[in-house]
């Protein structure tokens, strides 16, 4: 086998790792940038929300007790909001203790889009998606489906 099979075999492999992986890039209200490379070991929640979303809005408290059990690490991206006021302000009466994002549509689009809100997306601490699910979620329901019991909520 030659270097160059060997390099085009790792090289093959990395753009595989990645493309699987969906890596991501992410800066937070306080400047901290997260990627999904970044967060290997950890499962992950990226949950896109709006301050107006009543079904966003419900969902928030379970993710907070998530969040402070240190069952997943849980990031919000808020899409289709007037002002990043508006942001900070609901996350701080929702005592939102995750990195909050300022999204946009082309955010959206780097997940793959977003049809409805709230839209969750879950990746294993091997940075596999699972899957996205639309429409509020449980904690109860994500914690089975960090058991693998619950997978069926999730869809690629």
């Amino acid at each position: 086998m030659t270097l160059r099979h060997i390099f085009a075999g790792w090289l093959l492999a990395l753009l595989s790792f990645s493309a699987a992986a969906g890596d991501w890039s992410l800066k937070d209200v306080a400047g901290v940038t997260h990627t999904l490379s970044g967060e290997r070991g950890k499962w992950v929640l990226v949950n896109f929300w709006a301050p107006w979303c009543p079904p966003c809005i419900q969902e928030i408290p379970d993710f907070v007790a998530l969040q402070n059990g240190h069952e997943v690490d849980v990031i919000g991206v808020a899409i289709m909001y007037k002002s990043s006021r508006e942001v900070t302000d609901m996350a701080g009466r929702l005592g939102i203790n995750y990195p909050v994002v300022l999204g946009d549509e082309d955010t959206a689009a780097d997940f793959g889009g977003v049809a409805a809100l709230p839209t969750t997306f879950l990746y294993t601490s091997t940075g596999q998606l699972v899957g996205r699910h639309e429409g509020p979620l449980t904690r109860d329901e994500i914690r089975q489906a960090l058991e693998g019991k619950a997978n069926a909520l999730f869809r690629n």
